[in-house]
């Protein structure tokens, strides 16, 4: 089968076989900025990100917490937010009432039980018990032991459109609505478990041959536990049982890990699988691991494999990330054949079914050459990712197919150069608008110490100096506040309570 494309499969100006491969690597090894300095993106999302605090635990998922790094095309769509709720705990099956809780949690939480369901990484989730903080050293009793199961489904959330697990922003509109954001935003509710799930017991302990990742990594990921969210897998959403019930276990924290552990060289290569998996429409828009159809989660599947099983020397030796690409596409279509995607932390669980849909994905990957896959992202990929360069810049990639070498090699230095010359004024911009939104935060929000933790977490990340900037504008508002007499006692103990969070 011919690979079928309105771009030319070959570019005429093709001396060197593997030149473009060259310029193509070097535009993205070049463009693509590492994040040490906060972006206006970053900044809009740590604080969509601390409004959602005021109601549940949230965190950022997704592209905005899994890349640290910045191509000049865009990989972030949209906001994608975990949120949970404090009364809420899921544990496995088996395992002893929790004594003691993170300081997020209320004290009082209403405990699940995890029990699988004939389906590998799904799962139900059975009211069990209650636990109640007692004064002695915040420790946890149990005060209600349910004798029947009682099975659990997600609570419903306004009139949202939902897609996989995820519901479109209206279902948090009243908690964000004070905050100006122009990104939708993705939200999906889920259930806490702070334990490893036994379901992914052998994943820790594997044999690694290439060191990938680490013991510090792994150790990491598991203290982490995971989420369970709601959604059934496809093949049960016709029995109405399961579709409510069912859940299924989220690994998305061991994910945020791994991938802010890959080597930029690792992180370019996911973004643009899943930039050419989307504009060649191969992929869904879900993230929905179990579908009939491929989405980003085969796509970050592959990665993580390929991470563990490839030695570094395999992604840097010849430093071309076309020929990554590639080879990588075809480890995909390969899977396809065997209709065997295996889940990188659940052995039995096969991400893949038969179905005519991927058999014609199957053979479309089959039928990509590296010339094609080249003059695809010169074409496609470079020719996007500088259309907000200044004109003089776009001048240069007039009728891009018919520039020779040379002159392509040109024009992705003159990109870079002005990526360069502009760092510093989207920094200065990035920064202008934390400060803003910070004064906005603090005179818009009721602060307590669950908000104010939230506030320096988010920007923590994103630099020292904006968690300090918001502290000091918080206490000079707690400060205005108590010396004007307004709610003097919920003030001091605010005050003190960010103070203990601070010290420990």
């Amino acid at each position: 089968m011919t690979c079928v494309s309105r771009y030319s499969c070959r570019m005429e100006r093709v001396n060197d076989k593997g030149a473009v491969e060259r310029i193509v690597t070097k535009f993205l090894l070049k463009t693509c900025r590492l994040c040490r300095q906060p972006s206006l993106r970053a900044v809009e999302a740590a604080f969509v990100c601390a409004a959602v605090a005021r109601e549940y635990c949230p965190r950022l998922t997704g592209s905005e917490a899994e890349f640290y790094i910045e191509p000049m095309l865009p990989h972030v769509g949209d906001f994608n937010i975990m949120f949970y709720d404090n009364i809420e705990l899921a544990i496995p099956r088996g395992h002893p009432p929790p004594t003691q809780l993170p300081a997020e949690f209320s004290d009082y939480v209403q405990v699940f039980e995890i029990t699988d369901t004939h389906l590998p990484c799904y799962v139900y989730l059975n009211r069990r018990y209650f636990l109640e903080k007692c004064t002695d050293y915040g420790r946890y009793r149990v005060i209600a032991n349910e004798h029947r199961e009682i099975y659990f489904s997600s609570p419903k959330f306004g009139f949202g459109e939902r897609h996989g697990p995820a519901y479109t922003s209206s279902v948090l509109v009243d908690v964000v609505e004070e905050f100006p954001s122009e990104m939708p935003m993705d939200a999906v509710y889920c259930v806490r478990c702070l334990s490893w799930p036994p379901q992914a017991a052998d994943w820790p302990t594997r044999h690694r041959s290439y060191g990938w990742p680490d013991s510090a990594t792994v150790d990491r990921v598991v203290s982490n536990g995971c989420d369970v969210v709601n959604v059934a897998h496809n093949q049960c959403r016709e029995n109405e049982f399961m579709r409510e019930c069912q859940w299924r276990l989220s690994f998305s924290r061991a994910e945020i890990v791994l991938l802010n552990s890959w080597i930029p060289e690792q992180q370019i290569v996911y973004h643009l699988l899943r930039v050419f998996m989307k504009s060649e429409q191969l992929t869904e828009c879900a993230d929905n691991a179990g579908s009939d159809k491929l989405n980003n989660y085969h796509i970050k599947t592959l990665m993580l494999w390929a991470c563990e099983l490839k030695p570094k020397s395999w992604w840097t030796a010849d430093m071309n990330l076309v020929r990554t690409c590639f080879l990588l596409l075809h480890t995909l279509a390969d899977w396809l054949t065997k209709a065997r995607c295996q889940h990188y932390f659940i052995n039995k669980c096969n991400l893949v079914v038969n179905s005519f849909a991927l058999e014609m994905i199957e053979n479309r990957l089959k039928s990509i050459g590296r010339e094609w896959l080249s003059s695809w992202f010169v074409n496609t990929y470079v020719q996007q990712s500088v259309q907000n360069c200044p004109e003089s810049v776009l001048a240069m990639f007039s009728n891009i197919s018919k520039l020779t070498d040379m002159k392509l090699d040109d024009a992705v230095s003159a990109v870079v150069q002005w990526r360069i010359n502009t760092l510093k004024t989207e920094v200065s911009y990035a920064y202008e608008y934390a400060v803003w939104h910070i004064a906005f935060a603090v005179f818009s929000f009721p602060l307590d110490v669950h908000l104010c933790s939230c506030f320096i977490c988010e920007l923590s990340k994103l630099d020292a100096s904006l968690s300090d900037y918001f502290l000091a504008v918080a206490f000079l508002h707690i400060a205005h506040k108590v010396a004007k007499g307004c709610e003097i006692e919920h003030f001091i103990e605010t005050l003190s309570s960010v103070s203990d969070f601070l010290v420990s």
